[in-house]
């Protein structure tokens, strides 16, 4: 299955299991992809920006997303091929859309400044990966350093017919949202899907903006899969007050440095990842980081009884 165009819902972004040893944690990765996918999830991402794919050298890359690919069946898998250089993109790309993965999901190198520049390196990477590779644009400028304006997308998206969707992460990002949109309604641009990331940030009013979906990895991406099928079924207020219940927890989670690091930790307790760990180098989340996750949690299972982390049934 090859992503385009119409790809909407959530598609988790799937952090890398790891031992405390730092060996990769297979089974991990196992149970992760069921449950995404048991809990309605519509596609999932690998090898992004938090999942740690940096730390990984390339046979390990290659082995986790063939790993995920393989358990997924037949639901989409995005990876992650962001790269320094085109020859390791274009190899890692030539792996993976060999293995059936759906696409792939490109980010700007962080050099780039000037709109030749961005749009020449976009020009360059389809040419190196191939023009019939269906790929994401990662627009994240918080990490990147790298701000590309709503008319430098549409630029992008004029000149490289296999860009299927933008992975939207600017903020302030309303805007900008609204913008494409209209490229899309007064007929500049083409039709593209926008799914969300910034652990879902500011999810509840880009729904109401027009996207697609999110792209991210809140740890509760049932909250995330219910909340935009209730925002598409024009249930705006129950919507928005699913997505209030989480904001607390969702926005420590968001934390740059020790937000993956809260992530895992949730994912282990409820059940998915067998530790918590990152590999080195690393923020870890301390005892008290620990507490006010656990705080977090308990008050919100007052409002979501996901939050009380029952054990769960899941295939190994």
């Amino acid at each position: 299955m090859n992503l385009d165009s119409k790809a909407c819902g959530v598609f988790a972004i799937a952090p890398t299991p790891f031992h405390e040893d730092g060996a990769i944690d297979w089974a991990s990765i196992d149970r992760m992809v069921d449950f995404y996918f048991e809990v309605g999830c519509d596609g999932l991402t690998v090898l992004g920006l938090l999942g740690e794919a940096g730390k990984l050298d390339p046979s390990e890359a290659l082995a986790v997303a063939q790993r995920v690919i393989k358990r997924a069946g037949d639901k989409p898998v995005i990876v992650g091929v962001s790269s320094p250089g085109f020859a390791a993109m274009r190899a890692l790309t030539r792996s993976v859309m060999d293995c059936g993965a759906a696409g792939v999901m490109i980010s700007p190198a962080s050099t780039l400044r000037t709109d030749d520049q961005i749009t020449g390196y976009f020009r360059g990477a389809v040419e190196a990966i191939g023009a019939d590779v269906p790929w994401v644009l990662q627009d994240f400028p918080l990490i990147t350093d790298v701000v590309m304006t709503p008319g430098m997308i549409r630029r992008i998206v004029t000149e490289n017919p296999s860009l299927m969707v933008l992975k939207h992460e600017d903020w302030p990002g309303l805007e900008k949202i609204s913008a494409l949109r209209r490229y899309e309604e007064d007929g500049s641009m083409r039709h593209i899907s926008i799914l969300v990331g910034n652990n879902g940030l500011f999810l509840d009013f880009e729904l109401d903006r027009g996207v697609d979906g999110a792209n991210t990895g809140y740890a509760f991406p049932d909250m995330l899969v219910e909340c935009v099928r209730l925002a598409k079924e024009g249930k705006r207020n129950a919507a928005h007050d699913l997505f209030d219940a989480h904001l607390p927890l969702l926005r420590y989670e968001q934390q740059v440095g020790v937000g993956l690091a809260a992530r895992k930790y949730i994912l282990k307790r409820r059940g998915i990842l067998g530790s918590d760990a990152m590999r080195k180098p690393c923020t870890s989340l301390t005892a008290t980081g620990r507490a006010e996750v656990d705080y977090l949690m308990d008050r919100l299972a007052l409002r979501d009884a996901r939050a009380e982390c029952k054990p769960r049934l899941v295939r190994v």
